[in-house]
């Protein structure tokens, strides 16, 4: 005889999209009710698209025949009332910090870590009390884009204090690992260490913690998500239509984690000759704009390909530092104020724990 329990457990092998989590464990499986030999199961997913709604009937179902079990599947979105009144997460492990921004990008390779470092270094600069968490697990290179790869962090009370650098504090595994070595770990491992590296660091009381994410959408933006309250996520492209279309899935799961999006940063955008000053779209440009008009955000800033960028990057003294007088240290600083107003406009909006949805309502 058909019982719950035995349900659920067979739902927990459907995976929500490209996530490593399943239904249940997201909690979108919101009742089973057993009718004889009929099992009538509703659930609750954020995705407004129908794509992603049949997708995830067809998934159930698919798990459900195989194991001989009649069912009727039924699909819908949370209302709009619980959508308002929900928190985006159900605890915050890291308190003492005003505002959480997730740095993300579909693909690797699209500066995002340059971005991180030089928003953060650019707040700084305004007065505020910034941190970086380098969550990228698989690529941590923030230690030597900050110049502290030979650094190791204290321990205090069982917990371990981040490295002050150049007015900011920072935690990345880069720093708790040796340099070189490699990473294999399953999705539940990622998790733990993105909890701890949240909840055992000692964190300031920051006005700002960066969160220089691991590229995709994976186990660690889940993580992330359901631990603390992320104010709002920046995502970071290159003009070439294929990051644009990787660029696109980031969005995607801002909006599927109910995270506000802050803008768009375009890197790459021009190459400016050192010897006459020109600028020239190897890449291509403006694509990061028409990206923003569709996810109904905007361009926080276009940054040239700049030969400075890489030398200070890979020296360890970030560019809005030690080149303030360049374009892209400026773009950085104009971005860095822009994206403090968007926090700013975000906690005094109820409505920003809403996703920004998208004007064209087609996944990619």
């Amino acid at each position: 005889m058909l019982n719950e329990e035995e349900i659920k457990k067979l739902l927990g092998s459907v995976t929500y999209l490209d996530f490593q989590k399943d239904i249940v464990a997201f909690g979108f499986v919101k009742k089973v009710e057993i009718r004889g030999d009929l099992a009538v199961i509703n659930i609750q997913i954020p995705s407004s698209n129908p794509k992603t709604a049949q997708k995830t009937k067809d998934d159930v179902l698919k798990v459900l025949k195989k194991s001989g079990i009649k069912s009727e599947v039924n699909i819908s979105q949370p209302d709009e009332t619980e959508i308002k009144t929900s928190p985006k997460t159900t605890k915050n492990i890291a308190s003492n910090i005003k505002n959480f921004v997730m740095i993300s990008s579909g693909k690797g390779g699209v500066g995002k870590s340059t971005t991180t470092v030089n928003l953060a270094l650019a707040l700084v600069e305004q007065g505020k009390k910034v941190g970086i968490l380098d969550a990228d697990i698989y690529g941590p290179n923030i230690p030597r884009m900050l110049g502290v790869t030979d650094k190791k962090p204290e321990v205090e009370g069982g917990k371990i204090k981040p490295l002050k650098v150049y007015g900011l504090e920072m935690m990345s595994m880069g720093i708790l690992m040796g340099e070189g070595q490699s990473l294999i770990w399953r999705g539940a491992m990622i998790m733990k260490t993105i909890e701890q590296l949240l909840g055992d660091i000692l964190w300031s009381d920051l006005d700002v913690l960066f969160i220089d994410m691991p590229p995709g959408t994976g186990d660690a933006q889940l993580t992330l998500a359901q631990n603390v309250p992320v104010t709002c996520g920046v995502c970071i492209t290159t003009p070439q239509i294929v990051a644009i279309d990787d660029a696109k899935r980031s969005l995607d799961m801002f909006e599927k984690l109910h995270i506000s999006v802050a803008g768009i940063i375009e890197n790459m955008s021009g190459f400016i000759c050192s010897n006459c000053g020109k600028e020239y779209d190897i890449f291509g440009r403006k694509t990061g704009h028409e990206l923003a008009k569709s996810y109904n955000t905007s361009v926080l800033a276009e940054i040239p390909l700049e030969p400075k960028i890489r030398e200070c990057g890979d020296s360890g003294k970030p560019i809005v530092i030690f080149h303030s007088d360049t374009i892209s240290a400026q773009r950085y600083r104009a971005a860095a104020a822009a994206l403090m107003q968007k926090m700013e406009s975000f906690k005094g909006d109820n409505s920003a724990i809403q996703p920004a949805h998208r004007i064209n309502k087609e996944l990619p």
